[in-house]
């Protein structure tokens, strides 16, 4: 194994390490700085927690992979596979489905209760 690989064997964790420490900081700065001033009960966090909260965040909305979205994933690929045609229709089908969402469109139809039976039996 050259010397170089073992070089990089070493240094690639330490910038992992050293990455995540520095965003846990910045997400502590942000937090203590932004939220204990705009909502009255938060109160300030401790880095261990702000690297919890970032992991946490990291697992709910982003994954560890880096290639979220469109940047490399299957999205642009079927994208790419897509016709003229299969893309135009796919438009036209996200735009209709964004007016019928806000028209109400979108909602469950309403549930109509039974009709309870009168005493007379109508």
């Amino acid at each position: 194994m050259s010397c170089q690989r073992k070089y990089w064997k070493i240094l690639i964790p330490i910038l992992v390490i050293a990455a995540a420490a520095a965003l846990g900081w910045i997400v502590m700065s942000l937090w203590n700085w932004l939220l204990p001033s705009l909502f009255p009960g938060v109160r300030q966090i401790a880095f261990l927690q702000a690297l919890g909260l970032f992991v946490l965040c990291r697992i709910l909305f982003g994954g560890f992979r880096g290639r979220g979205g469109w940047r490399g994933g299957h999205h642009r690929q079927r994208w790419e596979q897509m016709s003229e045609e299969e893309r135009e229709k796919f438009k036209q089908g996200m735009r209709s489905f964004g007016r019928r969402w806000h028209r109400g469109e979108m909602n469950p139809p309403e549930q109509k209760e039974p009709k309870t039976p009168t005493p007379d039996g109508v």
